[in-house]
């Protein structure tokens, strides 16, 4: 295929006037080419739009986007405009994507396994991003798996095709979106890309991260011999259903066609499945009132995190529920099917974080302010004796440990608090009792 520059060639920033040279050809997309380019001595992606989508409303929405800072370093934000004496058409400056970092297609094709723990941290990532895009004023508008990369490593993430953000309900113009992840409405042609519309598409995001299948793809999408454009307008606008709506069974997942999305939904603890089933009931009946917002999304999945328990049998991940002890039912394993040991655990005001070897708290456990930037309290094993666990004082305050006898005592930091039934651990904002 020819491409649209030649490696050697010299284009030239509009924004700061700095030559820039065209290394290697990266790949191409809908919309234009992406090459790695060599920009003041350091390497960075150069997008260049096709002819057709090197539009002037294009144009204004990469100045704009120039002109404002990225929400945060997660999103491969434009940087500089571009222009070449050499062809017609303009492009732009961006971060280029370390090799680490993995499309979630990388995830739907099982080319990478991540850990539960690694691919919920990304989900929280996806989630907080796209608040901080939000609360700017910024709608994404083409949330899907295509425009995403995570670390499996760490549930690092990255958000690259941000030359199509606008200013909510600013234009009408541009794209509207990837066809099975677009709000209902917009598949029926009744509204356009906006922060609302941006929710669902999160949403299904999340949904295909965590259950690696459609929300809407049951028996409805099995039985269609063609999946053409009406029938995806059917099953994705005016008839869309959940899998898994409780007051609808007629979409269920098929055995042999949908068996993630069967495995996995039961994997889940209660909470994650009770938000998902309002993205796609509520979210989908009540578009303006109904949709599940980052907020939310966030917290669930610092619970989901949170909740994470190993098998003894098999060291498979699994599931803390409190739904599950509350009905008296045991924690089995999804893999092997064994009874899984609940480690100790801390509950600090409703949350119940699962104290597992090596388990760290931040102050968000304890400040309700999403800092993850350092941990206030590691699990450790005693020295000496390996079968006794302190949680360790790894913050800069001093703690109060109350025992389950009433005898307090003071913890400061490097020292550990001993874990047992009923202690208690005042870290300064908020308290926490520790159980079994």
């Amino acid at each position: 295929m020819q491409q649209l520059l030649k490696t050697g060639q010299i284009v030239k920033s509009v924004t700061s006037g700095q030559n820039i040279k065209i290394e290697s050809y990266l790949g191409g997309g809908g919309q234009g080419e992406v090459y790695k380019v060599d920009f003041n001595g350091g390497k960075k992606a150069l997008k260049w739009y096709y002819q057709g989508s090197a539009t002037d409303v294009q144009r204004k929405i990469l100045d704009t986007l120039i002109k404002n800072n990225a929400p945060n370093a997660k999103f491969l934000w434009p940087q500089e405009l571009v222009e070449s004496p050499d062809n017609s058409g303009f492009g732009y400056i961006m971060t280029l994507r370390e090799s680490k970092y993995k499309s979630i297609i990388d995830l739907m094709k099982r080319r990478i396994d991540p850990s539960f723990e690694h691919l919920i941290t990304a989900c929280y990532h996806l989630a907080d991003s796209f608040f901080q895009l939000h609360s700017k004023g910024y709608s994404y508008r083409d949330i899907s798996f295509g425009n995403v990369f995570f670390d499996p490593a760490s549930g690092d993430v990255l958000i690259c095709d941000n030359d199509n953000v606008a200013y909510d309900n600013q234009t009408k113009a541009g794209i509207l979106g990837t066809p099975s992840f677009m709000a209902p409405e917009i598949v029926r042609g009744e509204a356009f890309p906006s922060v609302n519309t941006d929710r669902y598409s999160l949403a299904v995001l999340l949904f295909y991260m965590l259950m690696i299948s459609h929300p809407l793809d049951g028996k409805k999408e099995s039985s269609i011999r063609c999946l053409d454009l009406p029938a995806r307008n059917k099953l994705y606008g005016t008839e869309p259903l959940f899998i898994y709506d409780p007051d609808d069974d007629s979409n269920r997942p098929v055995r042999g066609y949908h068996d993630n999305a069967i495995e996995y939904w039961g994997i889940y603890p209660q909470s994650v499945r009770d938000l998902f089933t309002k993205a796609f009931t509520e979210g989908i009946k009540d578009p303006m009132h109904g949709r599940v917002v980052e907020s939310q999304w966030k917290q669930v999945m610092i619970g989901l995190r949170d909740s994470l328990i190993y098998c003894g049998n098999c060291g498979a991940e699994n599931f803390y529920d409190q739904v599950l002890l509350k009905n008296g039912q045991t924690h089995n394993c999804w893999s092997c099917k064994k009874t899984v040991q609940l480690p100790f655990r801390i509950k600090i005001d409703k949350s119940v974080i699962m104290l597992n070897s090596g388990k760290q708290l931040y102050p968000h456990h304890i400040k309700s302010d999403y800092d993850f930037s350092q941990p206030i309290a590691q699990m450790t094993q005693h020295p000496s004796n390996p079968n006794l666990w302190g949680l360790k004082n790894v913050s800069s305050v001093n703690w109060i440990l109350t025992k389950a006898d009433g005898t307090k005592a003071e913890v400061e930091p490097g020292k550990s608090a001993s874990i047992a039934v009923g202690n208690k651990i005042n870290f300064g904002p908020k308290e926490g009792e520790i159980s079994f």
